[in-house]
């Protein structure tokens, strides 16, 4: 069973994905402070993490936990190898038209994207292709 954890804020959100995620047969953990995703992680490895990006405090949280998971020496020795979906409503919130173009080792090195709202169904056909090596 591959273990998930999920960072976000949003506390409804996270609750739904995680409701999904273990019926269909996840081990699902939530983190909703930003400052403690890595911490976390470190702790216990996860086969996937979900990120999202704003927090209340940073709005760009999410990716400076990924840039620290693949580009942090001491991180990125654990967590490198980690795939990371990225769910965001920033596209909603800011009209900045990030899309998974985006994605490259140095600015946004995260496996996968998807926008909020997120079509359940999507997601998880998502997270299986993600942890299907887990």
């Amino acid at each position: 069973m591959a273990y998930v954890l999920i960072v976000d804020d949003d506390e409804d959100f996270s609750s739904a994905v995680r409701t999904v995620l273990e019926k269909e047969g996840y081990e699902v953990e939530v983190e909703a402070e930003d400052k403690n995703a890595i911490r976390r992680m470190m702790e216990r490895k996860p086969d996937l993490a979900i990120l999202d990006v704003m927090f209340p405090e940073n709005p760009s949280a999410g990716f400076e936990i990924a840039r620290q998971m693949r580009n942090s020496q001491e991180e990125a020795a654990v967590l490198g190898q980690v795939p990371i979906l990225m769910l965001t409503a920033v596209n909603t919130e800011f009209p900045l038209g990030f899309s998974p173009k985006e994605i490259d080792d140095t600015w946004l090195p995260i496996t996968a994207f998807l926008e909020k709202p997120v079509d359940m169904k999507v997601l998880v056909d998502q997270v299986a292709r993600l942890t299907a090596t887990a």
